[in-house]
Parts: structure tokens; sequence; C-alpha cells
């Protein structure tokens, strides 16, 4: 099933927030790589910063001077209501998303609109399944959050290995994580509230445990990683408690494919000692000031939103992600690696899965899903054409 198949609409796809730094990257990726006929749109606050970023997308595409431009706010509920009801999809860059993002999601939940965004917040994503799941079942939307570096390298990495295991046997997969780069202004206001509102991401957590259909017959579920010397990787692993292994165990829960009794555990690769010491203690310190809400204030304005690294540093920037899987008497070691994760690649996802959920043929699912859930093979095909790669290392 694509979009095309439903009810004809104004647009294929349109862009939330692309005057932002990582929304105009996506925007320009989306100028450069939209194909012919793709009828898109640019949307945002300001007419104005909408126009500038129009004069540099013709630059890249001369067909771009035409491009249209969709007003609105996210604290405007009926210019939201009208950006989801005039297209198939929305891809939304625009975060926090705890304090800006449920508007649009209730948009496009009641449109029956496609939803795609960059969040790699928790409680956010947690708050959406409660208020707005059963909605986008009713209406066909899917609702697909951590379409970035959170969670699609992840998310379908592990999707990866588990294609390269016995089926129907119990699995367990392990994620490495190694990235070099810089972070916006955007990300790390991102990053400082979620650490800000750990009671709340708590209690949001249990609230949707309450909604949330039981497995039954199977077994889905992301552990808590402990520190570990990985003779796999020939690092230390340190616990990353990030938005990721839920994704991965939410994708689990819903196929059949990672068998009777999955179990992912989720970690940052460090190769020496003393960084392996120093990093929780660095982001201990960060997560303590963040629930005082001046030094929150503080850490906030170190880093103005909508600035980033600049196109030099993101060429510099990578990740690699190395998956350990077993199950059935196999073992397996993948990989999925790319550039600048926060930015480059995180815009090149974010636009492909757009892509992917406009035009591509998917399975039948509504309401709030995972990519590996709701793009299945379709969204890393696209991606390895895109110049992300997925490789088995090696397998026994």
């Amino acid at each position: 099933m694509n979009r095309q198949d439903g009810p004809e609409r104004p647009y294929d796809i349109v862009l939330f927030g692309a005057t932002g730094f990582v929304g105009a990257l996506t925007a320009e990726y989306l100028a450069a790589h939209a194909p012919a006929g793709c009828r898109w749109a640019v949307a945002g606050r300001s007419t104005a910063k909408l126009e500038r970023l129009r004069e540099r997308l013709a630059a890249i595409d001369p067909a771009c001077a035409n491009l249209p431009l969709v007003v609105a706010d996210a604290s405007d509920p009926d210019s939201l209501r009208e950006l989801a009801e005039s297209t198939h999809v929305v891809a939304t860059t625009v975060g926090p998303y705890v304090w800006y993002g449920e508007p649009l999601v209730a948009a496009c939940a009641e449109a029956g609109t496609d939803y795609a965004d960059l969040t790699g917040e928790p409680e956010f994503v947690d708050n959406m399944f409660v208020r707005h799941d059963a909605r986008a079942r009713e209406t066909g939307a899917r609702i697909v959050h951590a379409c970035g570096f959170d969670s699609v390298p992840h998310d379908l990495g592990a999707y990866f290995t588990v294609q390269q295991l016995p089926e129907d046997v119990p699995l367990r997969v392990d994620g490495f994580v190694r990235a070099g780069g810089i972070f916006s202004g955007g990300t790390f206001a991102s990053a400082v509230t979620a650490m800000g509102r750990q009671r709340e991401a708590l209690r949001a957590a249990r609230e949707r445990r309450l909604h949330e259909a039981r497995l039954v017959g199977r077994r889905a579920r992301s552990l808590f990683a402990t520190p570990r010397f990985s003779k796999e990787t020939g690092t230390w692993a340190l616990p990353l408690p990030t938005l990721d292994p839920q994704i991965v165990a939410r994708s689990a829960r819903r196929l059949e494919r990672y068998g009777p009794d999955f179990r992912y555990r989720h970690y940052a690769s460090v190769r020496t000692l003393p960084m392996a010491l120093g990093g929780p203690a660095a982001l201990g310190a960060l997560a303590a000031l963040a629930q005082l809400p001046p030094a929150r204030r503080w850490l906030m304005d170190r880093y103005e939103p909508g600035r980033g690294p600049s196109a030099e540093q993101r060429e510099r920037s990578w990740f690699r992600i190395r998956f350990v899987g077993e199950g059935g008497g196999r073992r397996v070691f993948t990989e999925v690696s790319g550039g600048d994760p926060g930015y480059g690649e995180t815009a090149k996802m974010l636009a492909e899965s757009a892509l992917c959920l406009a035009f591509d043929d998917l399975p039948p699912t509504a309401g709030q899903v995972t990519t590996a859930v709701a793009m299945g093979d379709a969204l890393p095909a696209r991606l390895r054409a895109a110049g992300i790669v997925f490789r088995v290392v090696h397998s026994r």
C-alpha cells in the first residue's frame, strides 16, 4: 500500500520546519533526489524565510523556483489541520517535540495522513501512542517517529541482522554504536529537555503500558545493558539509554520474523578505558544540571537553535554501528555505517522515509509504528541506494 492509492490531495509530501538547520538540509536533499512528478512543498512560520530557502533550492533544481510554500505554525492547530489535509505525508523537524510536536501528530492522525519526525524523546513517543494511536489506526495514518539517526540505523540494523539468522528460534542481538560528529542547537535543546523531564518520561511510559496490548505466545524486549569490555568489537561497551532500544523492541513485538523470544541490548562503543570512565561521569553531570530549571535554561542558551556544524565539519563526521546476533546455533556480525550522523545522514533518512511512505508499496499498517514495521525492506533498499551501508561482516 502507498499513499497514492488514497484520495487525491494537492501534495505528496510537505516538509514542516523546512527553514531550520536540519529542515533545510532535508529540503536540499529532496530538491536533489525527489523523483520527477513528486509534488512536494516546504512549510514553516515565516514566509520570508521560506522564500529565501526556495531561492537556495532553485540553485539545486531550477524547478524549485516554483516550489509551493505553506505557512503553518506549531502553535496554530487550524494551520496544522489544513497542512495535514493537503498532503499524503508530513515530515517534520520541529522540536523539541515534547513542546511543539503533538498538535501536528493529532492533525495527521485525524486526517489519515502519514507522519514522520526526528524525535529521540521517549516521553513524546509514549504520550503520542496513548493519545493518538487509536485514532490513527481508525483513519489509516502511519505515525512513524524517530526517522533520523534516532533510530533508523539501529532499528533497521537490528532488522537486517535478524534476517541473517534462523527463523522460529530465540534470538539475541547486541548493538554497539560509534560515531564522530558535532551536534546543533536544536539537538542539544532536545537532549537537555529530555534529561530534565525524567519524572514525566517515567509517568508516560507507565501510562503507555496500561494502553498497550500484551504480547501473547511470544516475548520481545530490550534489556538494560551493563558496562563491559566487548570481545566482539574490541572496545568498552557502555549502556546507551536512548530511545533506540525501545524502538527495536517495538519492531520485534510487531514482526514474527524476530522469533518467539527476542532480546536486544544497546551500547556506546569506546576504545579506551579513560573514555569509558569519563563519558558516563560527564553525562551524569549534564543530567544533574538539567534537573534545575535555571541551569537548564543556561545550558540551552549555550547553543542557539537553528545553527549547526559547517559543511566541512559534517564532511568529516561518521557513524558505525556493529550488531552481534545469535540464535539457532548461528552467530552473525553485521554493520550499518555512513557519514555525518546528526545532520547529513539524518536529513537523508527523513527524506527517504517520507518518499518511501508516499510512493513505495508497503505492508498494510496504521497507528504508531516503527520504521521496520511501516516500511519493511523498502526503506533499507532506499538507504543503500543513497549510500548508507548495510553489510554482513562475517558469520559462523
